[in-house]
């Protein structure tokens, strides 16, 4: 299920609980701000607390009438990973991937970011190719990584039926990448492939009537 937060705030987030390295930032500004503990949440319509990465109960901090909340607290409650790199002074929310999403102008006819179709076994992959076509089809799109990347990781899931054949094939020499067969009690499964020296790639599948192909973009990369 999708988690939804309301609070009597104007808001967005404030970094709490990311590490000491925060503090010694050399663009942090002095400013005379409030903690407001007054302020209520509640997650799918059941009250609940912010809390620390110690579990000790954290309030939002008010600042020029806007209400600004600590990310980990938030990204706990809301079920969403966040990571600090201290390096480059940046918060990331959501999965990370180690290479470079396929997300990027990815064009299908069932591409789609319908959170009625993104969720797959309580997850919501946000943006996905979701064929769930009728009929026994080939299921399949294109890719351009344009030379630039050493490997394809493509994750995919079977739903209802099994995908027979998912080939990921150099489009310009129909030379096959990858080859196998994906089911349904796979679950989503990660296929990996050498792209060196490819600029276009056709994924492809066979399946049955019945059978949904779910291939989530965010995390699917080129590296």
């Amino acid at each position: 299920m999708k988690k939804k937060m309301t609070a009597a705030l104007t808001a967005f987030a404030v970094l709490g609980g990311m590490g000491a390295g925060v503090a010694a930032g050399a663009n942090l500004q002095t400013i005379k701000a409030f903690l407001n503990p007054g302020i209520k949440f509640k997650v799918d319509g059941q009250p609940v607390q912010l809390k620390n990465s110690s579990g000790a109960v954290v309030a939002p901090i008010t600042y020029n009438n806007t209400t600004y909340l600590p990310v980990r607290a938030i990204s706990d409650l809301l079920g969403v990973t966040v990571n600090f790199d201290a390096a480059s002074s940046t918060i990331s929310l959501g999965e990370q991937i180690e290479g470079v999403s396929i997300a990027a102008g990815f064009d299908s006819n069932y591409h789609t970011k319908d959170p009625d179709k993104t969720v797959y076994l309580d997850k919501d992959y946000k943006d996905v190719h979701f064929d769930n076509g009728s009929g026994t089809r080939g299921s399949s799109f294109m890719l351009y990584p344009d030379k630039k990347y050493q490997k394809l990781y493509i994750q995919v899931a079977a739903i209802g039926g099994d995908i027979k054949d998912f080939t990921i094939q150099d489009s310009d020499t129909d030379t096959v990448l990858k080859k196998q067969t994906i089911t349904a009690e796979q679950g989503l499964v990660t296929v990996e492939a050498n792209i060196a020296g490819v600029s276009k790639i056709y994924v492809t599948g066979q399946v049955e009537d019945g059978t949904t192909v779910f291939i989530p973009l965010t995390t699917s990369y080129y590296k």
